[in-house]
């Protein structure tokens, strides 16, 4: 899903007084003699040695070999990404808008090779499992709205996949407030994926008590609304220490947990064991979860 870096950067800029600007001078031109003792000094040096054009061709070879072939071969679809968990899973994807738009709705799936890494390729899989999910990165805080959300929502509709919303939570602003920026901008059909609150990041100072209470108050109010409990997206490591269990209780937990066989969390609905899958249908490195 999300996460947030800051970069500040500092700039100086030095004057140049005027005590240190450029002095005109009144200097009489160079001799005619000197004049021509520097030319044919440069003629002497137009007279160098030429680069030998085997050498320039060896120069653009390797060029080719370590940075066009490479991007090439990846162009090709047969990019590596992951190991995906043995068992008879569903898959699901989350995308937002750092995600590629150059999506191939109809056609997602996961390529399996002999070693169950994901795979580009559709002829390098031993097996092939159709994406069943997409869920999209819809809105985050009380005001920002993802900016690829309309174009993503409105394509998913009419592809083979059922699609999904989720907001990124912030724990520094209004839960309720939150939770209206997500019914403003999300309308669910009765065949989309449930609401899902992505809790992953909280601000200093903010205890555990007051998460779970914010938390809630977003997840009873879009509940309501929607008349569906919604799916809650969180750290493997914040759904076994973090969050209550109030909210474990009454909504399916979605972790995530990258490098491991299983995660610690026992009773995940959803996992994310991933953020370098490749899947055929779309370009780069995406995030990829299995479906119990």
């Amino acid at each position: 899903m999300e996460r947030d870096k800051t970069y500040k950067l500092k700039g100086v800029t030095k004057k140049l007084t005027a005590s240190q600007s450029p002095k005109r001078t009144n200097r009489r031109p160079i001799s005619d003699t000197k004049s021509s003792s520097r030319k044919k000094i440069t003629g002497r040096k137009a007279k160098g040695k030429k680069i030998s054009p085997w050498i320039v061709a060896g120069i653009v070879a390797l060029f080719g070999i370590f940075f066009v072939f490479p991007y090439l071969f990846n162009e090709n679809n047969s990019e590596t990404g992951d190991i995906v968990p043995e068992g008879a899973y569903q898959f699901c994807l989350d995308i937002s808008h750092h995600n590629s738009s150059d999506i191939a709705w109809d056609s997602l799936a996961v390529v399996i090779d002999q070693d169950r890494r994901t795979r580009r390729n559709i002829e390098d899989g031993k097996e092939i499992k159709k994406i069943s999910t997409v869920i999209i990165k819809a809105t985050e805080g009380t005001r920002m709205k993802d900016k690829k959300f309309d174009e993503f929502w409105e394509k998913a509709a009419d592809a083979p996949i059922r699609r999904g919303a989720y907001h990124f939570f912030r724990t520094s602003t209004d839960p309720s407030e939150q939770a209206d920026n997500y019914i403003g901008t999300v309308k669910l059909r009765h065949s989309d994926f449930p609401p899902v609150l992505d809790l992953e990041v909280m601000h200093k100072g903010c205890t555990r008590k007051e998460l779970n209470d914010k938390a809630l108050i977003w997840l009873k109010k879009v509940e309501k609304h929607y008349g569906r409990k919604p799916v809650v997206y969180t750290p493997d490591s914040y759904a076994k220490d973090i969050l209550s269990d109030e909210i474990k209780y009454h909504y399916p937990i979605w972790v995530a947990h990258y490098g491991v066989a299983a995660p610690n969390y026992k009773d995940w609905k959803m996992w994310q064991f991933t953020d370098k899958a490749v899947v055929h249908g779309i370009k780069g490195k995406v995030d990829l979860s299995v479906v119990r």
